[in-house]
C-alpha cells in the first residue's frame, strides 16, 4: 500500500483541482499499485526479496507440499543451492516423500512465538532415502534461515537426505558461521528455498499438540502427538499472483 499511498498524494497536488480529475488519478494510482501487486509471488514471502543474486525464474523449481492440514507451496533456488535442491525433487519426483509426515515442532523459549521450526520428511527410512549429499553452507549460498526457509536437517555434516525443516521465525544460528569457535557451528545447516504460499499452513503444523513422552534426549517433548500426514510432493508451475479487488472510487 505505501505505492498506492505515494502515487494518491502526488496526484492530488493543488494543479489538479477537478473533483472528476481528483478521482481519474487515484483510479490511474490504484491500477498502477494492482499491476505491481501482480509482479510479486503469492503468500506471506516475496520469493524476490528472499533469492541471493537476483536467481533467474528458470532457476527456480516450484514445489507443492499436499498435507493434511492443507498446501504450502515453496520455491527452490537450483541456482545458488544445486545439490539441495536436486535433492529435494528427486524426492518428490520419485515420490519418497507421499505417505511420510511432519512429525517435530521446535518451539524456541525466547522470543515472540511462532519462534522455531517445523521438521517432515522421511525420518531416516532406509526404504525411503537415498544417498546423503554434500553439504552446501549458507555461507556459500547465501540463503539465510529466514521466516519460510526451509532447510535439511541432518547430525553429522554429509548425512543430510530426506529430512527437511521450515522456519517460523529468523533463525541466525543455523546459517554458516566459519569464525565460530565452536566447530559444530561452523558449517551450518544448507537452506535451499522457502515458502510462497501457505505459511498458514505450517503455523498450524507448528500449533500441533506435542507429546510428552515421544521422543529421545533433545527430541523429548518437541514430536507432535499425532503427525501430520504429508500425502503428495510435487512439482508444480509457477504459482499464479492473487488478484487484487479494486475499491470503490465513487
Amino acid at each position: 500500500m505505501r505505492i498506492f499511498d505515494g502515487l494518491v498524494r502526488h496526484c492530488d497536488c493543488g494543479a489538479l483541482s477537478s473533483p472528476m480529475t481528483v478521482r481519474v488519478s487515484k483510479l490511474i494510482a490504484l491500477i498502477l499499485c494492482t499491476i505491481a501487486s501482480l509482479m510479486l509471488p503469492t503468500g506471506r514471502i516475496a520469493l524476490a526479496q528472499n533469492l541471493p543474486h537476483s536467481a533467474a525464474p528458470a532457476d527456480v523449481e516450484y514445489v507443492e507440499i499436499d498435507t493434511e492440514a492443507g498446501l504450502i507451496t515453496l520455491a527452490l533456488d537450483k541456482a545458488n543451492a544445486p545439490i539441495t535442491a536436486g535433492n529435494f525433487l528427486r524426492y518428490a519426483d520419485e515420490d519418497r516423500f507421499d505417505g511420510t509426515v511432519f512429525y517435530r515442532v521446535m518451539r524456541l523459549e525466547w522470543g515472540t512465538p511462532p519462534n522455531g521450526l517445523v521438521q517432515g520428511g522421511t525420518q531416516g527410512n532406509p526404504k525411503r532415502n537415498r544417498q546423503p549429499i554434500a553439504h552446501e553452507p549458507t555461507s556459500e549460498t547465501g540463503i539465510k534461515h529466514e521466516a519460510g526457509t526451509i532447510s535439511m536437517a541432518r547430525f553429522a555434516v554429509g548425512t543430510a537426505a530426506g529430512d527437511f525443516s521450515i522456519m517460523l521465525s529468523p533463525q541466525p544460528g543455523l546459517d554458516a558461521q566459519p569464525d565460530a569457535q565452536d566447530p559444530a557451528a561452523r558449517p551450518g545447516f544448507a537452506a535451499f528455498g522457502y515458502v510462497v504460499d501457505g505459511m498458514e499452513v505450517v503455523r498450524a503444523i507448528y500449533d500441533a499438540p506435542l507429546s510428552p513422552t515421544k521422543g529421545e534426549g533433545f527430541l523429548k517433548g518437541q514430536m507432535i502427538e499425532n503427525p501430520i500426514r504429508i500425502l503428495d510432493v510435487r512439482r508444480v508451475s509457477a504459482p499464479q499472483p492473487k488478484a487484487v479487488p479494486m475499491p470503490d472510487t465513487q
